[in-house]
């Protein structure tokens, strides 16, 4: 009987020792997998930064539209401003054209007597 149960014992170890084993995880990247909020498949990818710093973008991008806007506005008061400027410079040239053409020719009328 004790010979029954040695043998079985070593058979059973021999079966165990020689079966098929899974090959152990050699890529500890995988097995070891810090928790991060967000997942970085490329730095322009939308799941690449937080919320809050996506907030912090469209707050700081709202502001450069409205800067531009702005900027904008102030260069189309400028150009109004420039051409009402060369429309009055006109007309006052063309109001100090009459006034020389009225002295010419009061000027260079003969007075007779």
């Amino acid at each position: 009987m004790k010979k029954v149960l040695v043998t079985g014992c070593i058979s059973f170890v021999l079966l165990i020792a020689c079966s098929k084993r899974e090959p152990a995880n050699l890529d500890q990247t995988q097995a070891v997998q810090p928790h991060y909020d967000t997942t970085a498949i490329d730095s322009f990818s939308a799941g690449a930064t937080s919320v809050d710093i996506v907030r912090q973008i469209r707050m700081s991008s709202q502001k450069y539209q409205d800067s531009l806007k702005e900027a904008m506005k102030l260069e189309q008061e400028e150009q109004r401003i420039e051409a009402e400027l060369e429309k009055e410079n006109k007309r006052k040239q063309e109001e100090e054209k009459k006034q020389k053409t009225k002295e010419n020719t009061t000027v260079s009328t003969p007075v007779t007597q």
